[in-house]
């Protein structure tokens, strides 16, 4: 049992110092050879916890994933939280567009972990619609919302958030995405079935100052 914990422990302390020097220097400008000088380990120790640098990256992925989308099945499955709530609280649990994780956002986007910021985009964009379902199946149940497709609203919803709203992807001027904000919220709503003006309170996502820009 002691081996195992052993193992444990230094895959964990080559995924913190890898983490570390990724933010620093990028996963592009990170060798193999930087991680394991600053673990103080050899190569074939390395390579026994991890068979090449992107599978560093991969499992920093997975914890980086197991922390966020934890954090939002928490949040989705407690009732005492009001619906409305609830779905802004999980967005930003995800930090599909900035929320909390905001060192991990700033840690992908740099240039040179472009690959990283494209892995992360795949799990937000498979794991977040089957998680916000809920809570829309939920406001089915209450008359809240209208939509045969509960899964395929929020997969399209993710998807475009995780996009347009992505400045790495789309470049826009602060008109332009005050502009897309309320398109996104005027078409969510008919996505959903629901009332007109029912969903401003998404504005919340986009931060404070888009609020009051469509009075």
């Amino acid at each position: 049992m002691r081996v195992v914990k052993e193992a444990e422990e230094r895959r964990n302390e080559i995924l913190d110092v890898a983490d570390e020097l990724f933010a620093q220097k990028g996963f592009d400008g990170t060798s193999t050879k930087d991680i394991l000088e600053k673990v103080g380990i050899a190569r074939g120790t390395l390579y026994y916890h991890f068979k090449s640098k992107e599978a560093i990256m991969d499992a920093l992925i997975e914890r980086y994933s197991a922390r966020f989308l934890s954090v939002a099945q928490e949040i989705a499955a407690d009732k005492s939280i009001p619906l409305n709530e609830r779905i802004i609280r999980v967005v930003m649990a995800l930090n599909v567009s900035g929320g909390s994780g905001k060192e991990i956002k700033e840690h992908i986007h740099k240039p040179q972990n472009a690959l990283m910021h494209q892995k992360i985009q795949k799990v937000i964009i498979n794991s977040v619609p089957p998680i916000l379902t809920g809570i829309i199946r939920e406001g089915i149940e209450q008359g809240l919302f209208n939509t045969p497709f509960p899964y395929e609203c929020m997969e399209m919803v993710v998807a475009y958030m995780n996009t347009v709203f992505d400045d790495d992807i789309v470049k826009m001027t602060n008109e332009e995405r005050v502009s897309r904000i309320h398109a996104f919220i005027f078409n969510l709503e008919r996505l959903l079935g629901t009332e007109s003006g029912s969903l401003m309170y998404v504005m919340q996502m986009f931060g404070s100052e888009n609020e009051g820009s469509n009075k």
